[in-house]
């Protein structure tokens, strides 16, 4: 099996956020998901010589949009991702992985101030010519994350039973980086 950083060019791919999107999903009184995603981020992948892959990402917390205002102006406040104190979230890889037939990256994740361990299960989508703006490699990877693990602690019960929030969080990426020159 041929892995993602072995058919990825030495050197640095950077993430094109124009064809690139953070999508998450989070249980809303126990029977539905608010979906949301954030609009501004920016990272790397780099392949070093011996084929190790390093990735760096950033996300602009305030660029949360669920397609309600007050719904994000509530999500950015200092009950949930307080983003005056903590505008950004940062993921920085400590290792790719195979398991079975998916790739796994571990890496450290930082949210509201915490930093704790995760692992993204990744599919390699491949790499394409470009249209004339270098090579263009793709990638979709998924976690879930425990918002409480952050810092994240609002608890609204509702009288049936559970709260209106549920406590993990789904969160999908699709990558697509572009060969630096």
């Amino acid at each position: 099996m041929t892995t993602a950083a072995s058919a990825l060019e030495v050197g640095t791919w950077a993430i094109d956020p124009i064809h690139s999107s953070i999508n998450f999903a989070v249980r809303h009184l126990v029977v539905s998901k608010v979906r949301g995603t954030f609009e501004r981020f920016g990272g790397s992948l780099t392949i070093g010589s011996d084929g190790t892959p390093a990735v760096s990402a950033e996300i602009d917390v305030s660029s949360v949009h669920t397609g309600n205002e007050q719904r994000d102006a509530h999500l950015r406040s200092a009950e949930y991702f307080d983003v005056d104190s903590y505008p950004t979230a940062t993921f920085t890889s400590t290792a790719l992985r195979h398991e079975g037939q998916a790739y796994v990256l571990d890496g450290n994740f930082t949210l509201k101030g915490v930093t704790k361990p995760i692992s993204l299960s990744v599919e390699f989508n491949g790499v394409s010519p470009g249209q004339g703006r270098g090579s263009v490699a793709g990638f979709e990877a998924t976690v879930v994350l425990n918002r409480k693990d952050f810092g994240i602690n609002v608890d609204l019960p509702i009288e049936t039973g559970g709260v209106v929030v549920g406590d993990t969080v789904a969160i999908t990426l699709n990558i697509e980086a572009i060969k630096q020159a």
